[in-house]
């Protein structure tokens, strides 16, 4: 459940899953365009994008969108995504020789931040993607002192992945929201899924709704 807008003034949120194609792209561009109509600067920050030919296509994209919605975000794309690699796989495979220096990203989140009110990050697959052999993406949501917005899938298996999401950012005390970007099996979502979560769960938040 979103807070009053002044809750998130100063402050980050980054944008994980529970894998990889679950939507954190579609749903970064919801937080933005939500928190923009709040009346709030936004921002982006990818740290690392992997399948890159060109530009970054996901990165490209959501600045485009911030730029749009925030004329004062005037950060560069190798800014928004300071590691770019060629090969679609987890950034510790596609980056080759290349070391991923959690200092640098400090220093890129602290500086896109000086442009805008809220900063959206946007992580790489799921919490457990690795980017060097002791650091993942749930390391970075730690390093990084933000709120995490964890995107569960409405497929078979949803259950599963969702807890187990939880229960790793639960360990690493991790403040979290999750919500349900209802697009796969949703039309037997509510037979499949739904019933349990619904009693595990005191609310449950659906991404189409922000």
């Amino acid at each position: 459940m979103l807070k009053e807008k002044d809750y998130y003034k100063n402050k980050s949120l980054f944008i994980t899953a529970t894998n990889t194609d679950v939507g954190k792209t579609y749903a970064s561009e919801k937080f933005l365009r939500y928190f923009a109509k709040q009346g709030l600067r936004v921002g982006y920050f990818k740290p690392c994008e992997t399948g890159v030919i060109d530009l970054p296509l996901d990165g490209n994209k959501m600045l485009k969108i911030t730029k749009e919605l925030n004329p004062d975000f005037t950060a560069h794309i190798n800014d928004v995504v300071p590691y770019q690699f060629k090969l679609p796989a987890a950034p510790y495979v596609s980056k080759g020789n290349t070391y991923i220096d959690i200092e640098v990203l400090k220093e890129k989140k602290e500086y896109l931040s000086t442009l805008c009110d809220v900063l959206i990050i946007e992580g790489a697959g799921g919490l457990m993607v690795p980017l060097e052999k002791n650091l993942f993406i749930i390391d970075l949501i730690k390093e990084f002192q933000t709120q995490a917005i964890l995107i569960t899938p409405s497929k078979l298996g949803s259950i599963n992945d969702t807890l187990l999401s939880i229960e790793a950012l639960k360990n690493r005390n991790i403040d979290y929201e999750f919500y349900i970007n209802l697009y796969e099996d949703k039309d037997s979502f509510e037979e499949v899924s739904l019933p349990f979560l619904e009693e595990y769960f005191d609310k449950l938040n659906y991404l189409h709704n922000i």
